[in-house]
């Protein structure tokens, strides 16, 4: 006997954690030609339900970044099936990044994957990674965001490879598509996009303006001071993950002319 599923199904790995929440979701789309979208971790247990869920069905693989929750099983999965794999090589090493993803076909922003059943679009998103993809899935008006937007917390920018200054651009960018729900990288659907997208936008925006406020504050200041006024509102023992949010604003306002860094001394001060 078969087992029906939803033409977009969501399967959750058994991978949470602080950064993953209740882990890292992988997307099955379609019914006879079925795309699989983010086959997250190499963990064997989530490998094989992700083959039981595809019944022989599974015709290419596309990942939304390389960050090591989201693509390390695309090598493995993509041997198996001997299907192909797509995506975008990462721009800027760091020890975040997922070294065995090589992609059979690169994808550039505007690319379609065309099925007699549906169509997917890409779009390139870069940010919380400089690599990262969208994919729309057009006929049905979803957006599988991976990390761009999650459910349930603010997505981790962290410079180098991570950008605040392409973040809010790429966030910017989705308001030219059609979708009306968002297939997170972690957590549950979420409906009303334009409205998260307007949250995460405005949230941003006013972390930004808080950043500068308390630079104010100093004549100069290492990341390290700076956290504990900034991020007086989150829990001390998350500041060193919000460092690295705390960096990337400093690093736009860097570019934007508003901040300035001493390398030598690695402190922060507005100009």
């Amino acid at each position: 006997m078969t087992m029906s599923r939803a033409f977009i199904e969501r399967v959750t790995a058994s991978n949470g954690s602080v950064f993953t929440g209740p882990g890292t979701n992988s997307y099955l789309i379609g019914n006879e030609d079925i795309t699989l979208v983010d086959p997250g971790p190499k963990i064997d247990a989530h490998i094989e339900h992700l083959i039981n869920l595809g019944q022989g069905k599974i015709k290419r693989i596309l990942v939304t970044h390389t960050h090591r929750d989201h693509s390390p099983a695309a090598k493995v999965l993509g041997e198996m099936l001997e299907v192909p794999l797509m995506g975008r090589l990462l721009e800027k090493d760091d020890s975040l990044q997922d070294r065995t993803f090589k992609p059979d076909r690169i994808l550039e922003h505007g690319d379609l994957i065309k099925t007699d059943e549906y169509t997917i679009e890409t779009v390139h998103t870069p940010g919380h990674a400089s690599n990262h993809l969208c994919y729309l899935i057009q006929e049905e008006k979803v957006m599988l965001t991976g990390d761009h937007i999650m459910n349930g917390s603010t997505v981790v920018i962290a410079h180098p490879d991570g950008s605040m200054k392409d973040y809010l651009s790429s966030l910017e960018l989705l308001r030219n598509y059609n979708f009306n729900k968002i297939g997170p990288g972690h957590g549950d659907f979420l409906e009303d996009p334009m409205s998260v997208v307007d949250w995460i936008i405005d949230h941003r925006l006013e972390r930004e303006r808080k950043v500068i406020s308390k630079l104010k504050l100093f004549s100069t200041v290492t990341s390290e001071d700076l956290v504990i006024s900034v991020y007086d509102d989150v829990d001390p023992k998350l500041h060193p993950i919000a460092i690295w949010s705390l960096e990337a604003h400093l690093y736009k306002l860097l570019e934007d002319g508003t901040a300035a860094f001493n390398s030598l001394n690695k402190t922060w001060s507005l100009k």
